[in-house]
């Protein structure tokens, strides 16, 4: 049976097996995994918070291109 890490789990839903996977994948799964995490927060602060529009730049370009792909 394959299991798979915390870092790679959202909302209870297994995404990647890590088990079969040498460090370095493992590590890029992970990093993936946590770039994914970070990108969703700040979709869901920059939709509750429409005041934050503006204030930094890199936020604004996160969320749009966050905004472009779905």
């Amino acid at each position: 049976m394959k299991t798979t890490s915390p870092e790679t789990q959202t909302a209870g839903r297994h995404l990647e097996p890590v088990d079969d996977l040498d460090p370095v994948d493992r590590t890029l799964v992970r990093r993936a995994a946590l770039r994914s995490r970070h990108a969703q927060g700040l979709s869901r602060l920059m939709e509750e918070r429409s005041d934050l529009r503006g204030v930094h730049p890199l936020a604004d370009f996160v969320d749009d291109a966050i905004r472009w792909t779905a």
